[in-house]
């Protein structure tokens, strides 16, 4: 005890001794401690409870020599008694004396480790045993749901193969699990449910892949077992197999055979399936039946899609009341949808602002504008379906349309109905009532003034009358500035006037107002196309081409661009694609011909003009080109056909009877040439060219009427050379009488006078040609003037139809789409 400091009653200082140091308290010496260490390593702490003989520790009366000094009970230096002291005499029970953190088996350098972490992790969880058959049962369970889940996802996704092949798969292994559970004596415990769901979800795929039998089968398998509950609902299903296999009677069978098992209190169920009965009675023509269903659902639970049906049945019978009736019953659904006003900020909190344009474009939003968008539509049509058939005119039809709408939820829709009777004015061709109906919208508001000026100036563009057009298109535009068509119109009548920059800026404000608007596009196309500003042309053809992937006017166009590019391959490739679209063209198969003529690839040239001659044989710059190809390639027989085509078709041209004769005379048949020629003169008797092939075939065949036609040509020859002196003389006159002086004016005679000399001169000496000199034509459009005589040594081609076309017939065959394309 000389190391415990006792604090003495007379110090003044409380506080003294404090900073003391007191080595009992040293823990950091107890490893150097042997009686310490003893202590440790003996069983304290192990020991079984036991009485002690007199007040002390669970030692008993065994002294351990520690720095501690004995264990023998003692006042503390506060007076208090110690631990495990008697009171009154009393045994206390045993206390601990092994410490938290320590044990006997604590070495020299051990460390403080309570939570028994350097022993590292736990060891791992024994592993269940797979071999036993409950768990197999539940690893085959388990992968029959894995199958069924894949396979809807597949559905999802549209790969409707991958997910019949998951179908399958689930229904082998669920047939596997019943079979292990039937063997385990389980059988007891077999899910239903699963096997409802992989019999159902089979079926399904069967449907969807068009196997109807397979899915029939199955269904029927679910039907049949009385174990599932509300199998009979399936039967709807079924219903639409046979529907979608057109067998009617059958399909209305299984829709009766469902709504027998479904209780009323499923009355949406109840209503669509009725619904399908109606349609397939309208399929079948029965309307009678079809009628009866829904009036049934339009008294009970109406809609928009029935009472269309409704209205299509009482058509179809044509009974006028009931038409009536049920359109005033299509106006008064009900849609279920918040009004308009709902989405409108009525002041300036800036919290209901922010909540209103969260849910003005919100999902629900959506969904009940495309809803009003279909009852719009269904309103619409019915209105005019039933107008020519409610009254006596399809005018006091359509008036009484309007007045039921005017005074239903519909209201907007009266604007359009009126629209509408204009348009059916113009299908019945009466344009004067079209256009005095939509006059009269000029004083109505800003967006139906603006359809209706749109609409005039399209039907006073079609007229020709342009100022008209330009008239209302500038009134629609002063309704409607955002008005696309308005400004397209607008465009089109500035185009007329050949002022194509001005077109060019209002195409573009409407492709600003509107960027996928395609008329103003194209046009603006056509308008750098007529600017010059071909790159610019192509650039908007090519965007309008991203939108309109099967466009055949896009794709001539884009051609055309690239052959005024001198780029004919890029042509070509774009007029195969358009083949692709529509390969029965004849102008694009006769165009891809010209292109490869161009390029010299006669072969290709022949196969598409070959191609352009099947479906349209009466082209001809084709049938030119196809008798010149066979002249060339020395078979005339075969050209024969061609010019013959020709000459039905413009029978008053020579130049084709004219060819025909020489084909024949060229493959050596000169006694059907010989008879050719005397035919075309009987039926063009001053024909120069005839008359000389007859002088030339005659003579040599050694026949006598040579010298009837070489008088004749002789004759020929003479009148012609007179008309030509007249015409000439008249030129002369017209010429002389703008000249000044006598002399000029006698000169002008003189030579006039030579050149008539030379010119009979020259007659005399062509009279008869020689043996080598080639025949002439009259005129350069007879093509028989570049062809020698096929007995002189020479012979030059023939031209072919695919020569360099003019600035006037450039767009001749662009009857594809170079014209505007009005709103």
């Amino acid at each position: 005890m000389e190391n415990v400091h006792l604090a003495a009653e007379d110090e003044d200082d409380l506080y003294s001794g404090y900073n003391d140091y007191n080595p009992t308290f040293d823990s950091e010496e107890l490893d150097n401690d042997v009686g310490f260490q003893q202590a440790v390593r003996t069983s304290h702490g192990r020991r079984p409870p036991m009485t002690a003989r007199f007040p002390g520790t669970a030692v008993g009366g065994r002294p351990i020599g520690t720095s501690f000094g004995s264990r023998m009970p003692m006042g503390s230096s506060m007076g208090r008694p110690t631990t495990g002291a008697v009171q009154d005499g009393a045994a206390r029970p045993m206390t601990a004396v092994r410490a938290a953190g320590y044990s006997s088996s604590l070495t020299r350098g051990s460390t403080f480790d309570p939570l028994g972490q350097s022993r590292g992790p736990a060891p791992p969880l024994e592993a269940k045993n797979e071999d036993t058959p409950e768990e197999k049962i539940k690893i085959l369970e388990k992968k029959v749901n894995d199958l069924i889940e894949e396979s809807c996802l597949a559905q999802g996704n549209g790969d409707l193969q991958l997910a019949l092949e998951k179908a399958k798969e689930a229904g082998r292994k669920e047939r596997a699990l019943v079979r292990q559970r039937e063997q385990t004596g389980t059988a007891d415990h077999i899910t239903l449910d699963l096997t409802y769901s992989v019999l159902f979800n089979l079926a399904n795929q069967y449907a969807n892949n068009d196997m109807n039998t397979e899915a029939l089968n199955t269904y029927q398998v679910i039907v049949k077992n009385k174990m599932f509950n509300n199998a009979g609902r399936l039967k709807v299903n079924m219903g639409n197999i046979y529907f979608k296999q057109k067998n009617y009677p059958k399909a209305i069978k299984f829709y009766r055979m469902a709504l027998d098992q479904i209780s009323n209190a499923h009355t949406e169920m109840r209503i669509k399936i009725m619904q399908n009965i109606g349609v397939s009675f309208i399929r079948m023509g029965q309307y009678s039946d079809a009628i009866t269903s829904f009036d049934h659902i339009m008294s009970e639970s109406p809609n928009i899609k029935t009472g269309f049906n409704l209205i299509l049945c009482y058509c179809a019978i044509g009974d006028r009341e009931r038409m009536k009736k049920s359109f005033q019953k299509l106006i008064c659904v009900p849609l279920g949808i918040d009004e308009e006003d709902k989405y409108i900020s009525p002041n300036d909190d800036p919290h209901a602002n922010l909540l209103i344009e969260a849910i003005k474009n919100d999902q629900l939003h959506q969904m009940e504008r495309e809803r009003k968008a279909l009852a719009e539509k269904y309103i619409m049509t019915s209105a005019k379906l039933i107008a020519p058939a409610i009254e006596s005119t399809f005018a006091a039809g359509f008036d009484w349309c309007v007045d039921m709408v005017k005074s239903s939820q519909y209201v907007e829709l009266a604007n359009d109905l009126e629209i509408n009777k204009a348009i059916t004015y113009l299908r019945q061709k009466e344009f004067n009532q079209a256009v005095e109906t939509l006059k009269t919208f000029e004083k109505k508001d800003s967006r139906v003034k603006s359809a209706a000026a749109t609409n005039l100036s399209f039907l006073y563009f079609l007229e020709k009358d342009y100022d008209q057009a330009d008239r209302y298109a500038d009134l629609a535009m002063n309704a409607d500035r955002y008005n696309p068509a308005a400004l397209i119109n607008k465009g089109n009548t500035v185009f007329v006037k050949e002022d194509y920059e001005k077109a060019a800026e209002f195409y573009k404000e409407a492709l600003r107002n509107d960027s996928s608007c395609t008329e103003a596009l194209y046009n603006l196309g056509l308008t750098y196309k007529r600017l010059g500003r071909l790159e610019e042309a192509l650039d908007c053809f090519l965007k309008l081409h991203a939108i309109l992937r099967n466009s055949a006017q896009v794709m001539y166009q884009l051609a055309n661009l690239y052959e005024m590019l001198e780029d004919p391959h890029q042509a070509i490739e774009w007029l195969m694609q358009l083949i692709s679209v529509t390969p029965t063209d004849p102008h694009v198969l006769a165009k891809l011909g010209e292109l490869y003529d161009n390029e010299g690839d006669k072969s290709q040239a022949f196969q598409y003009y070959y191609e352009s001659f099947r479906y349209f044989p009466s082209n001809i710059e084709v049938i030119e080109w196809l008798g010149a190809y066979y002249i060339d390639t020395q078979f005339c027989e075969k050209a024969i056909q061609y010019f013959e085509r020709a000459t039905l078709i413009q029978p008053n041209h020579v130049v084709w009877q004219l060819m025909v004769a020489s084909c024949y005379r060229r493959s050596g048949n000169y006694q059907k040439a010989l008879e050719t020629y005397k035919d075309i003169h009987r039926k063009f008797p001053e024909n120069v060219e005839c008359l000389r092939f007859l002088v030339r075939l005659c003579t040599d065949m050694g026949l006598k009427e040579v010298q009837d036609y070489a008088t004749k040509l002789k004759k020929v020859e003479k009148m012609k050379e007179i008309r030509e002196q007249r015409v000439k003389s008249g030129r002369e006159s017209s010429a002389r009488g703008r000249r000044e002086g006598s002399a000029s004016s006698d000169s002008g005679q003189s030579s006039h006078g030579a050149s008539a000399k030379g010119e009979r001169l020259s007659v005399k000496l062509r009279s008869l040609p020689g043996s080598n000199e080639p025949y002439e034509a009259s005129s350069q459009r007879d093509l028989d003037a570049s062809y020698v005589d096929p007995l002189g040594p020479q012979m030059e081609r023939p031209k072919t139809a695919a020569k360099k076309r003019t600035e006037e017939d450039e767009f001749a065959d662009e009857e594809l789409g170079d014209d505007l394309l009005p709103e």
